[in-house]
């Protein structure tokens, strides 16, 4: 593309503000669209930067004279102002893609529905270790634009969600990680597993026979999807069910981490980060370490002195012998039934917020076995009624998370957990899902 063209950038959060500060610096005539309202940081760095914008509206005149619109992941197809762009074949493409154009570095995408955000701080957090060049960015942190215009790193470790991937055409990853596929974000890709799946396997397009792709061999959504495609890549599965070579498998207690060398082996009792889900996330972050060279040592002692990210089965503390869990970040049924999983005590469950569609029968055996009170946290919470009648016998209505810390409290007796988990998206009461668990933090604090 000529820099001297018109782009517009639809989206004034992290990832748009990052791509407009690219594109000033490539010579774009930029122009930012929000049809909400901006945050205050993020408009003072537009003004700061002399960046023409708007919010709450998209002048499509502004917009349509664009030569290519760079799109918030956020922002579905169906939106009016995308179809209306695309009835004029503007392109329409990620702010991953456009920064993609402007960096050497190398490519490190993780993506799945579970455990990607664990794995790539894990896999930034090994490499940071090993003294590399390293930047961390996607779905996380500050925006992979903002940082190609601003750092030279020789590598990047990105998180990259199914809609990111969805306008993502030209980029490549040199290595490609699919953690696992199951139903998530349905109301995106007209309700069918295949359509979402589609999406996740674009991590590996325009990889050539010099990339890598890591995929859980586990996972059967990821074979059924590789039976039907081709791969250029070299691919490199771990299991825990069974012996992989190349790959990484569990022998015993151990994981056995096999690319290009001599075995690399490591006692799962040494991770950081426990539970059978874990120990795919530490498998398919140590294969990376392995391909990059890094020493056994080093790798060792990353994966065992990590520290978990906020939102993720993060603990809170203890009050009268009752723990409480912060796992805000479980915006779907999956992540909610691997933090079950992962529970050795009773547990107080805090469940809902905006459904997506969700299936929760494949909870009922771990709410059988595990829980002892559902306490709902969200505006609707008739479907987690009807799916757990029968399962629990006692189910709660909250509407803050004040009152789901004080409800789930008094239902929890000493050495239970106090687990929030909510399989659903925190938009009916919260910003988002960061904002769910830092006021369930605050409010466990205040009991």
């Amino acid at each position: 593309m000529k820099s001297n063209k018109n782009i517009a950038i639809l989206g004034a959060g992290e990832s748009g503000v990052g791509a407009a500060y690219l594109a000033q610096q490539q010579g774009y005539n930029v122009f930012v669209s929000d049809f909400g309202a901006i945050e205050a940081s993020y408009k003072k760095q537009l003004q700061e930067w002399n960046i023409r914008f708007e919010e709450n509206q998209h002048t499509e005149k502004e917009i349509l004279e664009a030569a290519e619109v760079i799109k918030s992941p956020g922002i579905p197809d169906k939106a009016p102002i995308i179809k209306k762009i695309k009835e004029k074949s503007i392109p329409v493409i990620s702010e991953i893609e456009f920064a993609g154009r402007y960096t050497n570095a190398r490519i490190i995408g993780i993506t799945g529905s579970n455990g990607k955000t664990t794995t790539t701080s894990l896999t930034y957090h090994i490499l940071k270790s090993a003294g590399l060049n390293v930047g961390l960015a996607g779905n996380i942190g500050k925006s992979f634009a903002y940082q190609v215009a601003t750092e030279k790193f020789d590598l990047y470790v990105l998180e990259l969600s199914s809609f990111m991937l969805d306008d993502m055409y030209k980029f490549k990853t040199d290595i490609a990680v699919l953690l696992n596929i199951t139903p998530d974000h349905l109301d995106r890709y007209e309700y069918k597993l295949e359509n979402y799946a589609a999406s996740k396997f674009r991590i590996t397009q325009n990889q050539t026979d010099n990339d890598f792709f890591i995929y859980c061999a586990d996972d059967p959504e990821t074979i059924k999807g590789m039976e039907t495609r081709t791969f250029a890549a070299k691919q490199l599965p771990f299991s825990i069910k069974k012996k992989v070579e190349p790959g990484a498998y569990l022998e015993k207690d151990n994981i056995v981490i096999n690319t290009h060398q001599e075995h690399f082996q490591m006692s799962i009792t040494e991770l950081a980060l426990q539970g059978k889900h874990n120990i795919y996330n530490s498998m398919a972050s140590g294969i990376i370490a392995r391909l990059l060279e890094l020493r056994d040592p080093l790798i060792r002692e990353s994966m065992g002195n990590f520290k978990n990210i906020e939102h993720r089965l993060e603990f809170v503390g203890k009050i009268s012998g009752i723990s409480f869990i912060n796992d805000s970040k479980a915006t779907n049924v999956n992540s909610t039934w691997y933090a079950l999983e992962s529970m050795t005590s009773d547990v107080v469950l805090i469940l809902g917020g905006v459904d997506k569609g969700n299936d929760y029968t494949m909870l009922r055996d771990l709410v059988r076995q595990k829980v002892k009170a559902i306490v709902c946290l969200g505006k609707d919470n008739k479907r987690i009624h009807e799916a757990f009648e029968d399962d629990v016998e006692v189910i709660v209505n909250t509407y803050s998370a004040e009152e789901a810390a004080q409800v789930s409290y008094h239902l929890a007796t000493k050495g239970d957990t106090v687990l929030l988990s909510p399989a659903c998206a925190s938009f009916d009461l919260f910003k988002n899902y960061e904002d769910r668990g830092r006021q369930f933090k605050q409010a466990v604090r205040e009991l």
